[in-house]
């Protein structure tokens, strides 16, 4: 055979494309050449290639070898092309199971003494693999765990190139090779505890609108001085959403795995990020020059973005938020390609009022000139505010208060059973719509729908419209919050309740 051929993936984002890896010797100056658009990392692996090959005592023919990765015309990234390419290197000079071959899809990069070692977004290029119709993937030894999270597909581990190839017919002695571990710096850790509402104290209506904002999926604001729980409140947040589904957690699962983090199981918890506030844009957005990775806004994809002290962030990246809240996706464009990462997330802000946390504080003295506080506020602009659904206010909580209020009754378990209930509720209401939850529906079908409110329930919403306190899109938002507090109550259409308790989670104040 002077052609060989098998499988592999490379990424772009979060998708994955698999490329047909063949290789073909001539009798022409003895080279190894690897063609089809490849990275640095691709143009060097003709090295690691050799050099694994000669170290597995599987000599690669002494002519030229081309590698030809198809389509040509895609451009491909990173290191995890290697086994495929040394696979089909040596089914040009050895007798392999052809139909093996053009049967299964190699990941993995070589090391220098022909150990797999693993590489990031092993299980979205295995995803890919059974999306583009493959049943069998070959994987490095530690990711085999990850790798089987996909149903449907047989996954071998495989600690050595000697061992791929016994798994194509070739018989060969087996080397007694320690497989190559998981970076340190790609342990995932234990996931993080789901903490309790109950420990909240003093800040019933705080707590409400939480409930609310899970409900529906919407966006939060809460401003405060220090000390008033607003980072308490938000980290609570994951833990009354509604456990993601078989879909989802495989999604958010793919994402740990392209930042190259331990993937072994399905979490069930929503994630949580929470970036500090000397964040960059593209950290938040996600980027790279040759491999583009997520970023936080991917990473919380199902989930909770978190930005506390958000006006301690610049402005532009504040207003990188605008576009994927909108769309519910980033597009990271590069010379050559575009790589898209899912961006649905409940975003929750928290600021102070001032830079030194005490305007507007009953008993407290604010030394901050009214110019700081104007350009403290105005970093989050126009347009970002217009884009959350609940503005909280928030004060601090006495002692006397708290002694005389305690703790608030409603749990955490109790919280998540009410907004899976009111899920549940939104999810039949929206059964023939493209949309699952209050927060993503359209504007136009909640005002003109077939459950579009009597012209004296949305009296109030339309007052505010024509003096000036609402834009139209802070119209619609108002009235998906007020499903969400109808599906709480457990009704089937709006009351001017409901209207007025969404405008006041928009405009009002906690005390």
């Amino acid at each position: 055979m002077t052609v060989g051929r098998t499988w592999s993936v490379v990424l772009t984002g979060l998708a994955g494309d698999t490329v047909e890896v063949e290789a073909d010797v001539s009798n022409q100056t003895p080279q190894f050449v690897i063609i089809g658009l490849g990275d640095k990392a691709i143009g060097e692996a003709h090295q690691r290639v050799h050099n694994a090959c000669e170290n597995s005592d599987l000599r690669l023919p002494r002519r030229r070898l081309t590698v030809n990765l198809s389509p040509a015309s895609l451009p491909k990234q990173g290191t995890g092309l290697d086994v495929a390419i040394a696979l089909a290197a040596l089914a040009t000079e050895y007798r392999m199971d052809a139909a093996s071959l053009a049967a299964t899809v190699h990941l993995g990069e070589l090391g220098l003494d022909g150990r797999l070692r693993p590489v990031p977004g092993i299980l979205p290029a295995v995803v890919a693999a059974a999306t583009a119709g493959f049943r069998r993937v070959v994987v490095p030894e530690a990711a085999v765990a990850e790798a089987q999270l996909v149903a449907g597909v047989d996954v071998q581990g495989a600690v050595s190139l000697r061992d791929v190839v016994r798994l194509h017919g070739l018989e060969v002695p087996e080397l007694a090779l320690p497989p190559v571990p998981l970076p340190e710096a790609g342990s995932s850790g234990d996931p993080d505890p789901i903490l309790e509402l109950a420990d909240v104290i003093g800040q019933h209506d705080a707590v409400g609108a939480l409930v609310v904002a899970a409900a529906g999926g919407h966006h939060l604001l809460m401003t405060g001085p220090p000390g008033a729980g607003k980072t308490m409140l938000a980290r609570r947040l994951p833990g009354i959403l509604p456990a993601l589904d078989d879909a989802a957690a495989l999604q958010a699962a793919s994402i740990r795995s392209l930042t190259g983090a331990s993937v072994t199981r399905l979490e069930r918890t929503p994630p949580f990020e929470a970036p500090h506030h000397s964040a960059s844009a593209a950290a938040l957005v996600g980027g790279g020059t040759r491999v583009v990775r997520p970023g936080a806004i991917a990473r919380a994809s199902g989930g909770v973005l978190f930005l506390d002290e958000a006006g301690e962030f610049g402005g532009h990246t504040l207003d990188a938020l605008r576009q994927p809240l909108e769309s519910g996706r980033i597009e990271i464009h590069r010379a050559g390609f575009r790589a898209t990462f899912p961006a649905r997330f409940q975003l929750v802000l928290a600021t102070n009022p001032c830079p030194c946390g005490n305007y507007g504080v009953p008993g407290g003295a604010c030394t901050c000139p009214s110019l700081a506080i104007r350009r403290y506020l105005g970093r989050l602009s126009g347009p970002l505010l217009d884009r959350i659904d609940i503005e909280l206010g928030m004060q601090r909580v006495s002692i006397a208060h708290a002694d005389r209020t305690g703790t608030t009754t409603l749990t955490t378990a109790q919280a998540r059973a009410q907004v899976v209930t009111a899920r549940e509720r939104a999810a039949r209401r929206l059964r023939d719509t493209p949309w699952r939850t209050n927060a993503e529906t359209s504007g136009s079908w909640l005002r003109s729908g077939p459950l579009a409110p009597e012209p004296a329930v949305r009296r109030p919403l339309d007052a505010a419209l024509h003096r000036g306190s609402l834009t139209l899109r802070g119209y619609d938002r108002v009235l998906r919050v007020a499903w969400s507090v109808c599906d709480l109550a457990g009704r089937d259409r709006l009351q001017v309740g409901d209207i007025g308790r969404a405008l006041y989670l928009k405009k009002g104040t906690t005390r």
